[in-house]
């Protein structure tokens, strides 16, 4: 039984104390989880009082006297203000991003609310009114859409497009891979895959991990979300073929190494990174050496020269700078205190955990260049994202790259170290109990705060969201249902024992839809797991793509027909983290999971090859009353329906469809098997062939041409989609900061 005053302070921080399961079960949560999940929002409870104290904090909050630093509005309707802040018809001005100005008397709505009139023109403006000031974030009314990405294509927009998905750690390339694909990998793959007609090309994170620690690399655990994983730098893309020869030349055996790894089956990433590193910080000696440009012209800050590397870190600012000095904090405490600092700036001595402390300042000082290595590796690391992204619209694509942008970093990373007035401490988020997760699932990853994210103007999420859509044309937003609750375990807790933390859902996709339009970047949103009743349509009215996979998508036993998928999702035959088709059709997942005793004890493997061998029959039947299969054979007991699957996959509704690589080239591995770290070859996994000739070969070019007729069907009955297209300066191109 929950203290009232307990549920009352839970219930008015936005923590659920009640929910229910995937299993339709209503489940109460502990009371030690409620007071460590206030603990973290900065809100005592250990006693009545305190949670009354703590009540009252929240009330006088929503009631203060100043203006928020931000307040987001969509296009066409007004801008809701604090009650109690200004009087009532109090004559304001709004300084318009674009230059103009409007003058204006504030109102109260039907429903008491104090507000503007109607602001029409997107973009961040200023408003001003009895010496308080704000910005005002007005959002046009939908996400950036693929038929916008058409029409700034010149394609029709009512064609049905496919892409590929590709898991970049895996790609090869000839003559200097290293062991590890690279930006100029995923560039060949880019202009290979534009080659056969794909339209987009989605990527696995490249968020930015521990250089210090190459060991951890799952590229869904990062360190920060704002910057990019420099081991995925091609030495020679920015400075040239000749300095990374010269390079080589004083790294003895350095080039040897590099061919072994490239012939590895797997990643060694240990291995991989070191030889890398030195490569790089040899580029980097012969960098300094440059003479820099003279004169005051504009440089573009990607440009190959020193004048261009000052303008990128000139541009980057304090983000940059923070995240420069954790790199070199953070291997400079490995070697000094390998023991004591665990990988973690929790762990690091006091006077280090403050970035902007003066310990921290005088260390970044006495290694000036150490810091100014690690800003040189995003500058060449930025510069080859952006590389792809114009290879993939120069080559035709209309989207191009499409990010991940994943759910959450390592609490002991860059991005925690200095954002910590941001962070939740001593919670981790997390999924509750599912189907596939009947313990729930902790993974160890730092959240933002709601009230913090208020409280700052929403920059942490601004910033992420320009960082992540500045080099491409769309983002997946991993687990988008935590933009709207997430599920939050204190630390030392089980999985089981978490509660939803409620956030800001209307502010946050108005500035996504905001930042999405001024990209010209589409917006996809994982919305699988345990979705809250109306979500997705939630997602689909902002114009963000929620997303459908094959293996899921029944009623009942049955596989539902292309025609009643949603024409608001992105469709695809798999993800990351699921059995590809040609190892869920041989039961490759189910041999994993017997393996590494994941299969729970309901009912054991031969069960669940059984159960494996109606789904086959189900889907087999699905694709023969869809037209994409000979109903006069039975289901191929060996080699998966490939081809058919594409093209069933591709005569949905939806405005876009993503085939994994893995599925394109009939691979039974899938990347990544959740509830494994060691025990499977998780994120490690290398495909065959270089990246420029991947999708060559009659098998390839069979599937590719499936699922192209898909689309075609597609088309033929999908209706006109709307577009957003931004018709105004404000929401346009600009990409000005709040």
């Amino acid at each position: 039984m929950i203290d009232p005053s307990l549920q009352a302070l839970a219930t008015a921080a936005g923590i659920a104390c009640d929910w229910t399961d995937a299993f339709g079960t209503a489940r109460q949560v502990r009371p030690d989880t409620l007071r460590a999940m206030l603990k973290a929002l900065q809100l005592p409870s250990d006693t009545p009082q305190q949670c009354r104290e703590g009540l009252k904090a929240l009330k006088h909050a929503a009631h203060a006297t100043g203006l928020p630093p931000l307040i987001t509005c969509w296009a066409g309707t007004p801008a809701v203000l604090p009650n109690g802040v200004l009087p009532e018809a109090s004559a304001y001005r709004v300084q318009l991003e674009n230059g103009g100005a409007l003058q204006g008397r504030l109102d109260v709505s039907r429903d008491g609310k104090l507000q503007t009139t109607p602001l029409l023109e997107p973009g961040y403006h200023f408003f001003e009114s009895g010496g308080l000031h704000t910005t005002l974030a007005v959002a046009p009314r939908s996400c950036f859409r693929v038929a916008d990405a058409l029409q700034r294509s010149g394609r029709p927009a009512r064609e049905s497009i496919w892409g590929l998905s590709a898991q970049v750690y895996s790609l090869r390339r000839e003559q200097g891979g290293g062991g590890l694909g690279d930006y100029t990998a995923l560039d060949r793959l880019a202009r290979a895959a534009a080659a056969q007609g794909a339209s987009a090309l989605a990527i696995s994170p490249v968020h930015a991990m521990f250089s210090a620690d190459a060991g951890r690399f799952s590229p869904y655990g990062p360190s920060s979300r704002l910057f990019f994983n420099v081991l995925h730098i091609d030495p020679a893309q920015l400075l040239g073929a000749d300095a990374l020869q010269q390079a080589l030349s004083r790294l003895p055996g350095a080039g040897e190494q590099m061919a072994r790894l490239e012939a590895a089956n797997r990643v060694d990433w240990v291995a991989a990174a070191a030889v890398r590193l030195s490569v790089l910080r040899q580029l980097f000696d012969q960098f300094r050496q440059l003479p820099a440009l003279s004169g005051d012209t504009p440089v573009n800050p990607l440009s190959g020269t020193p004048s261009g590397f000052k303008a990128f870190c000139e541009a980057g600012g304090q983000a940059l700078q923070d995240h420069a000095r954790f790199e070199a904090l953070d291997a400079w405490l490995r070697q000094q205190q390998p023991e004591a600092t665990q990988g973690d700036w929790r762990h690091w001595a006091s006077p280090f955990q403050d970035p902007q402390g003066p310990e921290v300042t005088a260390f970044a000082h006495a290694n000036a260049e150490e810091v100014a290595f690690h800003q040189f590796l995003q500058w060449l690391a930025a510069a080859g994202c952006e590389g792809v992204q114009t290879a993939a619209r120069d080559a035709g694509m209309p989207i191009g790259v499409v990010a991940d942008l994943a759910v959450g970093a390592d609490p002991g990373g860059s991005q925690a170290w200095s954002l910590q007035s941001a962070m939740l401490k001593g919670l981790g988020a997390g999924a509750p109990p599912d189907l596939l997760s009947t313990q729930g699932q902790g993974w160890g990853l730092g959240a933002l705060s709601p009230l913090a994210l208020q409280a700052h103007g929403f920059q942490p999420w601004l910033a992420m969201l320009r960082a992540n859509m500045r080099h491409c044309g769309g983002i997946r937003i991993d687990h988008v249902l935590g933009l709207k609750r997430l599920w939050l375990v204190p630390d030392g807790m089980s999985a089981v024992d978490g509660a939803y933390l409620q956030y800001p859902l209307e502010d946050l996709m108005r500035l996504t839809a905001l930042e999405s339009t001024r990209h010209g970047a589409i917006v996809i949103g994982e919305d699988l797991g345990t979705v809250p009743p109306g979500f997705s349509e939630q997602l689909e009215s902002y114009g963000v793509l929620g997303i459908r996979v094959l293996a899921f998508q029944k009623d009942q036993d049955r596989f539902l027909p292309p025609g009643r998928w949603p024409a608001g999702a992105m469709a695809c035959t798999s993800t990351h983290d699921l059995a590809t088709v040609a190892g869920w059709w041989a039961g490759r997942d189910i041999d994993w999971r017997e393996r590494m005793d994941l299969l729970g004890t309901d009912l054991p493997a031969p069960g669940h090859r059984a159960a494996r061998a109606l789904e086959k029959q189900a889907l087999w039947d699905a694709l023969n009353l869809a037209g994409v299969a000979d109903q006069k054979q039975a289901a191929p007991p060996e080699a998966a329906p490939l081809e058919e699957v594409l093209q069933f996959i591709g005569s949905t509704p939806a405005p876009l469809v993503l085939a994994p690589l893995e599925d394109v080239l009939g691979l039974p591995e899938q990347p990544n098997l959740p509830g494994t770290t060691h025990t499977h070859p998780n994120w490690q996994q290398r495909l065959t062939g270089d990246a420029a000739t991947l999708l060559e070969g009659d098998a390839v070019h069979r599937r590719l041409a499936a699922l192209q007729r898909g689309r075609e069907q597609a088309a033929t009955s999908r209706p006109a989609p709307s577009s957003t297209m931004p018709t105004s300066p404000a929401a346009s191109g600009a990409r000005q900061p709040a």
